[in-house]
């Protein structure tokens, strides 16, 4: 999810946030950090219904209008082992997952001097940042991407990322 407990906004207590996608159908219920991280069991089909039922619950029981963008463990496999910079370091490495993969046109239309010292580079579903002078410096934001690539985006450090990974079994890619 995003934007849930960031600078005091979108309040939601993990516990209230386990309830509302355990009431969803999603089983094995556990979160990472306070900041909308969830990792659950559900079949494939039922995890996309559980995304949208939980962003529905989000609203309605709390107030919050929050993206929901669902990975299953094997697509979570895939964005560990995706980097790709060999070089990459894991201080500066930050994952956005996208609700869905943009067209051609839409990713041809990012610019890649848009924040200088920054790249990043799309890869299906994701796209992988290393912002060397830091999230708060970059002018690679949620919105730039969003807005370009006519999607909606949540972005990790990767130390989250990989933290989820081993919830999720999948291991992590040392960077």
């Amino acid at each position: 999810m995003r934007g849930i407990n960031v600078g005091g906004k979108n309040k939601v207590a993990m516990r209230d946030l386990v309830g509302v996608f355990e009431r969803a159908g999603a089983a094995d219920v556990r979160t990472y950090i306070q900041s909308g991280n969830v990792v659950f069991g559900a079949s494939a089909s039922a995890a996309k219904s559980i995304g949208a039922d939980v962003r529905a619950a989000l609203e309605r029981e709390f107030g919050v209008r929050s993206p929901v963008v669902v990975r299953s463990t094997r697509e979570f496999g895939a964005v560990l082992g995706g980097v790709p910079w060999e070089e990459a370091d894991g201080a500066t490495l930050h994952v956005m997952f996208l609700e869905r993969r943009p067209s051609a046109g839409a990713a041809a239309k990012l610019d890649p001097g848009r924040s200088a010292g920054d790249r990043f580079a799309v890869v299906g579903r994701e796209v992988y940042l290393c912002l060397p002078n830091g999230v708060a410096r970059s002018k690679l934001t949620n919105d730039y991407f969003d807005r370009t690539l006519g999607t909606i985006s949540t972005g990790r450090n990767w130390r989250t990322v990989a933290k989820l990974g081993e919830m999720l079994g999948v291991g992590s890619r040392a960077v």
